[in-house]
């Protein structure tokens, strides 16, 4: 899943915020300066196939009030639609409070980790013995805003549209549907195949309160993919057409769409025919949410740091860098740290930038921690150097450098790399963007080119008031095509490199940024996924992980990350949700 904040991804400030995997909260060791706090890895979460609503009361929560949430630098989902939904920010904010799927986490109120549980599903679903049929039941007593019980029908129709790629282009169906489902491959969807009511596709079937989809290889991950909000329902006929329905989605949460101002703002109230007790996770403690994206992270700190009315009740998704030891020191439990799997890369073009030296010598000229800085995070706590594509506590990461040692900054290093490759004699020409709208975004490409170009590049840098990705994913994009350096930051979208290493290295996927693409990697990817043993599979991603990075070296891993979020004085239990590197919103509220 992709984090959304175009600053992070365009500089390629590493993130480390996964999208459907999981930890907690890390504050150990108290001293007089606050909390002392070192970069936390995150192990794989667990499964409670019992867990049934009502979710567990918060201990302490009250009712009512208003939770404003800032996002800075970070525009924000394009759309609402729950089948388009892969980024961190929007699914973080719809699977928690609007959107229902199949599965869904809650938060281990230990541990911090995150647990996966039924949410629609009345278990997490029952399989053949090759994984090649998934059946779960639906429960009955869940509902839409308008009061009617959401259906299998429903379902089976939300699930059948996470197949249509030109309607959902980057969406996720577009990897795991199209990959994993039954003549998905074949299928155009219900809008671009023009089959409204998905009559020529027979991969899922209704049967009473079951649906069972069928797979076209085995996918014993069925149940985490079970958590997307694209493995919910829609609304069947034209109530759910794209892209009108993106605007104001029809919700079955405990929070309903009143306002939607994209790149701008996000209000939920909430839906007095959401049933508590058909859900073994959410709560529905506010009385409202607002989201405010693209913020200013400087005017955010001034707020939250303040105390003042507008703090209070507010909750900002990130700190900048210079506010670090002050919120350390003032905030206490307020100032969490939240673990989650998550890488953030360069992608240099690799149908372009054909040398492996020139490559690398990208890696060696990129100005890490002057690049962390500069966008607001903190090294060491938010940040510390990637060594591959696998993050930290990843089953089967394993613990190789590309050149004997990480690669950190070193102009004269990357000098010899571009020489060796025969450009010694002029600049070597990069061409990327950046997101201009959010000053951090600015600040980090400043360090970016400064970085390159002391280690003899020649950087073209240009401005975009649009996210970086809505250019790095459009084929007809004018810049687009201009661009020999993009980027991604990925989360997880489980705890398995299935989600990290196809989406990112597969060829043609969607967020293969930099389009490479190998036979034999391809063809490894498919022997993992269709021949190794479910327990044997950690370990051969890690090879192949190993074998990419020291053979290809495709992409420039440029961080792994934690995040910190800021909690108002008066929002109950701050705490955040492993499962998507953001704050819990499922269990917040206002203290009254």
């Amino acid at each position: 899943m992709k984090r959304n904040k175009p600053l992070a991804l365009v500089a390629g400030a590493a993130l480390l915020t996964l999208a459907a995997c999981g930890g907690g909260s890390s504050d150990e060791g108290e001293t007089g300066e606050g909390t002392q706090r070192e970069f936390g890895d995150q192990e794989g979460g667990t499964k409670d196939a019992e867990r049934q609503g009502p979710a567990a009361e918060v201990e302490g929560a009250t009712e009512g009030g208003t939770i404003t949430v800032y996002l800075a630098g970070d525009p924000g989902p394009d759309s609402l639609d729950p089948t388009g939904g892969w980024s961190v920010t929007g699914n973080s904010i719809q699977q928690a409070l609007t959107h229902r799927s199949l599965t869904q986490y809650i938060r281990d109120e230990e541990t911090g980790d995150p647990i996966l549980v039924p949410d629609l599903a009345t278990d997490l679903g029952t399989y053949n013995e090759d994984f090649t049929e998934w059946t779960f039941t639906i429960r009955e007593d869940a509902t839409w805003e308008d009061g009617k019980p959401v259906t299998p029908e429903e379902v089976a129709f939300g699930i059948c549209r996470s197949l249509d790629s030109e309607a959902f282009p980057s969406g996720p169906g577009t990897k795991y549907s199209k990959d994993y489902f039954a003549g998905a491959a074949d299928y155009e969807g219900p809008y671009t195949g023009k089959d409204p009511k998905c009559e020529n596709w027979d991969g899922v079937t209704v049967n009473g309160q079951d649906i069972t989809i069928s797979m076209e290889k085995p996918f014993p991950e069925m149940d985490y993919w079970g958590a997307f909000m694209a493995m919910g329902p829609a609304p069947l006929g034209n109530a759910s057409k794209p892209p009108n329905y993106g605007t104001k989605p029809l919700s079955n949460g405990p929070y309903k769409v009143e306002s939607y101002k994209p790149n701008e703002e996000l209000v939920l109230v909430k839906n007095d025919q959401w049933a508590p007790e058909s859900d073994p996770g959410r709560h529905q403690y506010a009385d409202e949410f607002v989201f405010k994206f693209n913020q200013d992270q400087a005017k955010v700190d001034e707020i939250m740091l303040s105390d003042n009315a507008d703090s209070q009740t507010a909750v900002s998704a990130s700190l900048g860098s210079d506010k670090y030891n002050d919120a350390n020191a003032q905030l206490g439990d307020r100032l969490v740290q939240q673990t989650s799997q998550c890488v953030s890369t360069l992608t240099p073009d690799y149908t372009k930038i054909t040398e492996i030296e020139v490559r690398k010598a990208l890696a060696y000229a990129y100005p890490y921690e002057d690049v962390w800085i500069a966008g607001g995070e903190v090294p060491g706590v938010t940040r510390i150097p990637a060594n591959s594509v696998m993050p930290p506590g990843m089953a089967g990461k394993k613990d190789f450098q590309v050149d004997g040692e990480q690669i950190t900054y070193d102009p004269e290093k990357a000098k010899e790399l571009l020489a060796e490759a025969g450009y010694g004699d002029e600049p070597y020409e990069i061409t990327m963007v950046y997101y201009e709208v959010d000053p951090l975004a600015k600040a980090t490409q400043d360090q970016i080119t400064k970085g390159f170009e002391a280690s003899g590049f020649k950087v073209n840098a240009i401005p975009v008031q649009e996210s970086p990705y809505n250019v790095w994913l459009d084929p007809d994009s004018k810049i687009n095509k201009k661009l020999n350096l993009r980027g991604v930051n990925w989360c997880s979208d489980w705890p398995s490199a299935s989600t990290m290493i196809p989406p990112l290295l597969g060829g043609d996927e969607v967020y293969n940024t930099a389009f490479f693409k190998e036979a034999a990697v391809d063809e490894e990817i498919d022997r993992i996924v269709t021949e190794v043993p479910v327990d044997e599979q950690p370990a051969a991603w890690g090879d192949l992980d190993e074998m990419i990075m020291t053979d290809y070296f495709p992409i420039i891993p440029t961080a792994f990350r934690n995040d910190l979020f800021v909690f108002g004085s008066k929002i109950g239990n701050p705490t955040g949700d492993g499962a998507l590197g953001a704050p819990n919103y499922k269990d917040l509220y206002v203290m009254q």
